[in-house]
């Protein structure tokens, strides 16, 4: 997908309109609906407005992974990095503990 690919889907997702994402980095809508369109392509600063603006990060809008992630998992990832290894060590062990028996549980209700 494009640059101009990925920021439609994440605004369609967010039900915003152009002019609204437009608003909230404040240029026209109009403008911004050219670089969902990949007519011009931002400056990194617009497109780190852009980025936040939608709440993802910007790898995912340039394309450099497909992991849509969300300013809530952003602030959980950001909280994660600041445990000491010991913290971080039990809570990847209960995290993928929590995983595996998700996906246990979804493959036994089908």
């Amino acid at each position: 997908m494009t640059f101009g690919e990925r920021l439609t889907l994440v605004r369609k997702r967010k039900k915003l309109s152009q002019a609204q994402i437009g608003k909230l980095i404040k240029i026209n809508g109009d403008a911004y609906g050219r670089y969902e369109r990949n007519e011009v392509k931002p400056t990194i600063e617009m497109a780190l407005k852009i980025a936040q603006a939608l709440e993802v990060s910007l790898d995912f809008l340039t394309g450099n992974t497909d992991i849509e992630l969300d300013k809530d998992m952003l602030n959980r990832v950001q909280a994660i990095t600041k445990l000491t290894d010991k913290n971080k060590e039990y809570l990847y062990v209960t995290l993928d503990a929590l995983i595996r028996d998700f996906r246990n549980k979804e493959s036994y209700s089908l």
